[in-house]
């Protein structure tokens, strides 16, 4: 074996697996990118604004509220999951917590255009479902994720029986695109109680309005607590804002919803 000797320290460098290796790293630059861009942005708005205030528009530039109530529908109960920094690494526990067969999965992860579809495909090969980036006209089945293209707002909608997916361009809703407002909100509207929504680690408060709004709509939600949380943003502005049912530590919250679905099945 090829070793190296440093400091007393032997390393076999054959048993290291330089996939995950390689993987680690790379998530964990991409993390670091999107704190930086993050901190960049608060910088820049902060020496905005004597000068002008930045517009933080809400979901109602691409999906109008709706005081109706989603329709009955027999179809899958899926499950909508909105993800910001830490929550690359956060997915993949969460992921990995289902089998193969597991309830649709809709997600949304800030994170740039150029990485999704690379992020989707590695999460394909470690996870026990089959994952992948969505595209418009999506069906949702068992047995799949879809993450969100970046710099595209993901949005469900019914199809028969069922559920597909629609990507749209448009304006940052509370300063992001892919947004979890628009995705949650889209949920509440066509989904109702019919639907599960979780809320991981994440700076900012993306997704507290469009959670509460699932929660309203009859929806179990969870939020991941804070001493599981890389950064606890996102989801304190939901419990802040009475969205959040459950407060789980995100190793528990996988199991909490596999104990859920059980207990529905059996009526």
């Amino acid at each position: 074996h090829l070793q190296s000797v440093k400091q007393g320290f032997i390393i076999d460098m054959s048993v290291i697996n330089w996939d995950t290796l390689f993987w680690s790293i790379a998530m964990g630059v991409l993390t670091l990118a999107i704190l930086i861009k993050a901190a960049s942005r608060a910088k820049l708005s902060a020496l905005r604004q004597p000068l002008v205030a930045e517009a933080k528009l809400s979901a109602d530039v691409i999906l109008p509220p709706s005081r109706a109530r989603a329709a009955t529908c027999t179809g899958e109960i899926l499950v909508a999951v909105g993800a910001s920094t830490g929550g690359t690494e956060a997915l993949r526990v969460f992921l990995q917590g289902f089998q193969a067969d597991c309830p649709p999965i809709i997600v949304v992860q800030h994170m740039p255009g150029a990485f999704t579809a690379a992020f989707a495909h590695r999460l394909d090969k470690i996870c026990p479902m089959s994952v992948r980036e969505a595209k418009s006209g999506d069906k949702l089945s068992r047995g799949l994720a879809l993450i969100a293209q970046g710099d595209h707002h993901l949005l469900l909608r019914r199809a028969g029986s069922g559920y597909a997916i629609d990507l749209r361009e448009g304006p940052l809703v509370s300063r992001h695109r892919p947004s979890v407002d628009v995705l949650f909100r889209s949920v509440a509207q066509a989904a109702g109680d019919r639907a599960i929504g979780v809320i991981l680690t994440g700076m900012g408060d993306d997704g507290s309005r469009g959670l509460k709004e699932m929660r309203d709509a009859g929806a179990t939600t969870i939020g991941q607590d804070e001493a599981s949380c890389v950064v606890y943003g996102m989801p304190f502005e939901a419990k802040k804002n009475g969205a959040v049912e459950r407060e789980l530590p995100l190793s528990q919250i996988a199991a909490a919803i596999n104990q859920l679905l059980a207990r529905r099945k059996r009526g």
